[in-house]
């Protein structure tokens, strides 16, 4: 019996030490002292390479800008068709040298530009022949990842082109107790490369950095904190010297029985 008090008091005594404190799990311990500016100004997003787009081209006269349009049930090479009733829709890759194949227009190269940039261009090409032209631009593939220490791991697709790190996490149902705040892993791709950029969501500087916001298919990824190292490593030591314990007392028990 007194064999079993001190285990119980051993394995208590790991939780306890185990568990993670106040400053381990608060997001922005320094947000009073923070000095931020403006987001919007510095965040844009950039067309890239496999980056899918929604055009539609419309304006008071639908029979002058169908020809702009991918009308439905046509192939066509580095477009995908979308059923809609009302307009027809064109949904275009960006190819891997960064164009696109437009009606009329011919190949465009819009790797690099911004959705706005994309609009004005097409608007100021084809207002010469279509008035009162209105031009819309849209991603379509605007998806991101978040693995580990999260309650709902997985890729998830959303539909405006300004999400943040946080929203994400909300995402995947926020971060875990046990999870590494002060070492999140950004993985983005850059010009064919592989970045990444470790973030502290304990402190408020990620507000005012370029990574506050996400880009298309973007990874998250949130280790395991040393408190879920630690008690993953203690409970199978615990574990374990409480099986050999256990088996040493049966056996103890059953000679005993045989000498008695």
């Amino acid at each position: 019996m007194e064999t079993i008090y001190k285990i119980f008091l051993l394995v208590t005594c790991i939780s306890i030490s185990s568990c993670a404190t106040y400053k381990d799990v608060l997001y922005f311990q320094d947000i009073d002292k923070a000095t931020l500016d403006a987001l919007t100004s510095k965040y844009e997003v950039v067309i890239k390479k496999d980056d899918e787009l929604k055009i539609i081209i419309t304006s008071g006269d639908k029979t002058v800008t169908d020809p702009y349009n991918f009308t439905i049930g046509e192939i066509s090479s580095g477009y995908s068709t979308l059923a809609d009733p009302e307009t027809p829709i064109m949904s275009c890759i960006v190819d891997t040298e960064g164009n696109i194949s437009f009606p009329i227009l011919g190949k465009i190269h819009v790797e690099g530009m911004t959705r706005i940039q994309l609009i004005d261009y097409l608007t100021e090409r084809i207002k010469h022949d279509v008035k009162d032209v209105v031009v819309y631009v849209s991603f379509r593939n605007y998806k991101f990842t978040v693995l580990g220490e999260v309650r709902n791991p997985g890729t998830f697709t959303y539909k405006s082109e300004k999400l943040n790190i946080l929203q994400a996490i909300g995402y995947a149902g926020d971060l875990n107790v046990t999870a590494m705040r002060d070492g999140v892993i950004l993985l983005r791709e850059v010009d064919g490369a592989i970045q990444h950029i470790r973030i502290d969501l304990r402190k408020s500087d990620i507000l005012d950095s370029p990574y506050f916001y996400l880009q298309q298919n973007d990874v998250i990824y949130v280790p395991p904190s040393s408190t879920r190292l630690m008690m993953t490593n203690s409970s199978a030591g615990v574990w374990s010297a409480v099986s050999s314990i256990a088996s040493t007392l049966s056996l103890t028990v059953a000679i005993l029985a045989l000498v008695l």
